[in-house]
């Protein structure tokens, strides 16, 4: 009985369908990178080189599976699937996870993606925040069995009260930390929107219902054991959040990418509590620093108010003083100019008096004279009498009514 034979594409997709069979997380290869490749910004291809034989291992993925920066010589550890291309008839894996093996390459991984991400601006210092001086909610994303964890909380009790804590609990290392740690960035941010958006009419705090500042931290590690605080993923979360990030790392000495990219980098989680809250005997010194200054600038406002108002007083003293002279003087010689005035007045009144006496007809009839009146009118002229007319004549004492018998100068004469 013979054998039915099989094309080769058929053959090919037998091969492939039997190597589909072997899960890609029971096979990590390890070996060398070379020819490593992008292709139209999305399209990995590297070779994999055994130290100890000639073999070669093709391998192909795509940018956004990896998560982190590679380079030939780059000693790496892959899992995937195999995969022979029925169009070439050749072997590839198809890479899923790829991660650097040993510090030196782990090392050139942290340094090629930092240089990378700087270029593009996340380490810039003119795009970080100031943190709030007093917050009132602080966003912590931590392990809540990590040291870290219980620093932190005790350390800011003693140093400053009334702040809420929101804990999100993350692994800090390991391969679910990445991804919980940019779920836990999310997850804040998302509440910040979702308060800022429901309180936009309101005159409280727009991120009320979110917090004022996060705190991402962890205690200390080598390279590896910080590999999620180096992860792109997690720099571009901490770079893309709408709320200052505090990072701390347990040692100083420990400089992850997290750190480059926060808003405020601490050395350590007792370190965030300090740039995060004040103290209380700063703040309890800085009050009584300014209330004495108030004090002493108040003092010094009331003792130059006080001068001013002197010699305000002083000045409205003297210048009533003047005036006072001035109005003196002005009296005085107001008294003069009337004293003057009345002597005038007297002299011309006595003058005109001694006019008048001189005119008074009764020192005239003292003399012997009289006045004749007819009708109470003065008679002048003896032309205006009429012979038998009544008239009156006024002596000096006395007066006597007569009739008149004769007009001189007109040749008639009448007897009474």
């Amino acid at each position: 009985m013979s054998t039915q034979a099989l094309s080769v594409g058929e053959y090919l997709k037998l091969v492939n369908d039997t190597l589909r069979l072997i899960p890609s997380d029971q096979v990590v290869v390890e070996g060398e990178v070379s020819d490593y490749r992008v292709a139209q910004g999305k399209w990995v291809s590297f070779d994999l080189k055994d130290e100890q034989a000639q073999a070669v291992l093709k391998c192909f993925m795509t940018t956004w599976q990896l998560k982190t920066s590679v380079e030939d010589g780059m000693r790496v550890q892959v899992k995937g699937h195999p995969n022979v291309y029925e169009r070439f008839g050749t072997f590839k894996l198809n890479v899923e996870t790829l991660e650097p093996v040993g510090e030196g390459a782990v090392r050139r991984a942290y340094e090629l993606l930092k240089r990378r991400l700087e270029v593009e601006g996340l380490f810039d210092a003119s795009r970080k925040r100031e943190l709030p001086r007093f917050p009132q909610r602080i966003g912590l994303i931590t392990s809540r069995d990590a040291a870290a964890y219980g620093d932190f909380l005790r350390i800011l009790n003693n140093r400053w009260g009334g702040v809420k804590i929101l804990h999100t609990h993350v692994h800090v290392q390991g391969r679910e930390a990445v991804g919980e740690i940019v779920a836990a960035l999310e997850y804040f941010n998302h509440n910040a929107a979702k308060a800022a958006k429901n309180n936009q009419n309101d005159n409280s705090n727009a991120l009320q219902g979110g917090v004022d500042v996060l705190v991402l931290t962890r205690g200390g590690g080598g390279l590896e054991d910080l590999h999620a605080f180096n992860d792109e993923q997690v720099a571009r979360a901490i770079y893309a959040s709408k709320i200052p990030v505090v990072v701390a790392v347990g040692h100083e000495r420990d400089e992850s990418l997290a750190d480059f990219v926060a808003d405020v980098r601490a050395s350590t989680p007792s370190n965030a509590v300090e740039r995060v809250v004040p103290s209380r005997s700063d703040i309890s010194y800085e009050l009584e620093t300014l209330t004495n200054h108030i004090e002493s600038r108040l003092s010094h406002t009331i003792q130059d108010r006080a001068f001013v108002l002197e010699r305000a007083t002083n000045l409205i003293g003297f210048i009533l003083e003047r005036q006072k002279e001035r109005l003196s003087r002005t009296r005085e010689g107001l008294l003069l100019v009337m004293n003057s005035w009345f002597l005038r007045l007297r002299e011309g009144l006595e003058s005109s008096a001694r006019v008048l006496r001189q005119v008074d007809p009764k020192r005239v009839l003292a003399r012997g004279y009289s006045l004749v009146t007819v009708g109470g009118h003065v008679v002048r002229d003896a032309s205006a009498l009429e012979v038998g007319g009544e008239i009156t004549v006024q002596f000096a004492a006395g007066s006597a009514d007569a009739r008149v018998s004769r007009v001189n100068g007109r040749g008639q004469q009448k007897f009474v």
